[in-house]
């Protein structure tokens, strides 16, 4: 089931910083395994809460939580990532019990049992469609793992972005005895496409249109992911202006709204014209055109 951290923690989701802790600190003094011996519900309640506010109060996966949901956002950071470089004393320590031992019982199986080693994390870098980044999608991704070629199908979220990086887990190396198997982790770079360029949200196309046209005004056939659209281009139009179409460029995901896309009219000069052609221009020069 999708977590959302904002409503796990009771605040808006433009929540400052003082408001987010005073939160949490209410919510921990309800639910803290000290005051709730035995209740494994508040035991839940309570790790919950600690792991919405790890993330919301670090500036850098609250930025990815907003971007990529909450799906997106554990495809890109373990639970171990989520807690690295958490303040444990500040989130556990004034609530008695001992930070570090309380959070180790509770996400980590206590000091006293030791963690199995882990296999060794693998890393390597996929090209893909702009458009496969842009809709999302599937991708085989064919890689070694020790000794063996092995092909897994690896699932793109919708909007994905240059240089980010999707943790496929169980994937890496083997484990030695009682341990879990490594992760490999794919960085992303996105191929140029022959139609549209990406800027953030928004697609960008670009179309020529006869200079008589852009004088008189006409319609155009605009290429979209879902399409052609016509469009009306008005009488005058500059080259260089932009036409917008709403809710036509990167989809919709994760609480993210649709981008749009920006059509670039530009003009279209012809290599050569013919004798009637020239004779037209000429008088239109005559004319101050």
């Amino acid at each position: 089931m999708a977590k959302d951290y904002y409503q796990t923690l009771g605040v808006a989701r433009d929540v400052d910083q003082t408001t987010l802790k005073k939160s949490y600190r209410k919510l921990a003094q309800t639910y803290h395994p000290d005051r709730n011996p035995g209740d494994k519900q508040a035991e839940d309640r309570f790790k919950e809460i600690t792991e919405a506010y790890a993330v919301l109060s670090d500036k850098e996966k609250r930025q990815q939580y907003d971007r990529f949901g909450e799906s997106g956002f554990h495809q890109r950071f373990s639970q171990e990532d989520i807690f690295r470089n958490t303040d444990l004393g500040d989130l556990f320590g004034n609530f008695g019990g001992g930070g570090e031992d309380l959070f180790s019982q509770l996400f980590g199986g206590g000091r006293a049992q030791r963690r199995p080693a882990k296999g060794q994390d693998y890393s390597m870098e996929i090209s893909i469609p702009l458009r496969l980044a842009v809709e999302g999608g599937e991708r085989h991704v064919e890689y070694r793992n020790e000794d063996r070629v092995e092909q897994i199908k690896v699932r793109i979220p919708v909007g994905i972005e240059e240089g980010a990086k999707l943790r496929v887990t169980g994937k890496g190396g083997p484990a030695p005895v009682g341990g879990r198997s490594g992760d490999l982790f794919l960085q992303i770079r996105i191929e140029s496409d022959s139609v549209f360029t990406r800027e953030e949200n928004n697609l960008l196309v670009e179309i020529r249109l006869p200079y008589t046209q852009l004088c008189l005004g006409t319609s155009a056939e605009i290429p979209t992911l879902q399409g052609e659209k016509r469009i009306k281009v008005p009488a005058g139009m500059q080259p260089g202006g932009k036409i917008r179409l709403r809710g036509f460029g990167v989809p919709a995901s994760a609480g993210r709204p649709a981008g749009d896309l920006y059509a670039t009219i530009n003009v279209e000069i012809p290599h050569q014209l013919d004798d009637q052609q020239r004779k037209l221009l000429e008088e239109l020069a005559k004319n101050g055109l």
